[in-house]
């Protein structure tokens, strides 16, 4: 299998982008999620225009600072988690990766 050919029709939004912000990868469920807004041709724009404040602003700072981000939505009526955190080469911070996963209405939680 060719490196990176599972995430094509993987069944959560994955978006990936540079250390600017700049839009590098969407797989299929990304591109169809942001439909709307162009899908796949969004790659190569830069992420941080398309977010109001202050989402914009929280997103440059996990930009900048390199930082984890993870938080529920609802949209739709649908639940969403999204996770946001940064991607590596090696040592060198090369940007962010963004999973965005639907979650059933009620969702188990275990202790272990």
């Amino acid at each position: 299998m060719p490196a990176g050919a599972w995430t094509k029709q993987f069944p959560a939004a994955i978006t990936v982008c540079n250390t600017e912000g700049t839009i590098l990868e969407m797989n299929e469920r990304s591109a169809s999620t942001f439909a709307e807004d162009g899908g796949s041709e969004l790659v190569g724009r830069n992420l941080l225009d398309c977010h109001p404040e202050p989402a914009r602003a929280k997103l440059k700072q996990i930009l900048e600072e390199q930082l984890t981000n993870c938080y529920t939505i609802e949209k739709n009526g649908v639940k969403k988690l999204i996770y946001q955190a940064p991607w590596y080469e090696g040592e060198q911070y090369m940007g962010l990766v963004e999973l965005a996963i639907e979650l059933p209405a009620e969702v188990p939680h275990f202790i272990r």
